[in-house]
């Protein structure tokens, strides 16, 4: 539900889980073949984990990092891994690259071009995202939603972010 100011916008776990769906869609009915989805740790890998069943196709994994202050609640330097983890030993072929959401664009930008210029083995690369906000320098190939008021995105899991281990043994009275 985005709020009346359009600077919040809060998602339930069954509209998350139905936005991947309709991703999976737009990826299904563009008709393209993709031999692998790599997925961006953190945001991405809900959604590639998905995809990757919905698909029948292998997920990698590569770590990026930039929402790390404020529990993750601001951007700051971004964090790109050296290595790929994927079943398949070296990614190749053609990759659907999946993250949460385009916001300012940098870390899929950044992303894009380090696999373009590292990876030449990837003979095929498009992008899926969840959301795409209207402040951002990155248009995705697949998008579901566009957000021109770039509200900030409350995820039904970041309560997670606030969680400390201590917080759930209490919770739990275990």
């Amino acid at each position: 539900m985005l709020t009346e100011d359009g600077k919040h916008l809060y998602v339930s776990y069954d509209e998350y889980h139905g936005l991947i769906e309709k991703l999976a869609i737009k990826v299904l009915q563009s008709g393209w073949q993709f031999d692998t989805i790599l997925c961006l740790a953190r945001g991405g890998m809900r959604p590639g984990d998905i995809l990757s069943r919905i698909f029948r196709v292998p997920l990698a994994i590569m770590s990026t990092s930039s929402y790390r202050a404020q529990a993750g609640t601001a951007q700051g330097h971004l964090d790109i891994a050296h290595y790929i983890t994927t079943p398949q030993g070296q990614i190749a072929g053609r990759v659907l690259l999946v993250d949460d959401l385009a916001d300012t664009g940098v870390t899929l930008q950044a992303v894009v071009q380090r696999l373009r210029g590292s990876y030449a083995s990837i003979t095929e690369l498009r992008t899926a995202v969840i959301w795409t906000k209207g402040c951002s320098s990155f248009k995705a190939d697949y998008s579901v939603e566009d957000l021109p008021t770039d509200p900030w995105i409350h995820q039904p899991f970041e309560v997670y972010d606030r969680l400390t281990a201590e917080k759930l043994l209490a919770r739990w009275k275990v």
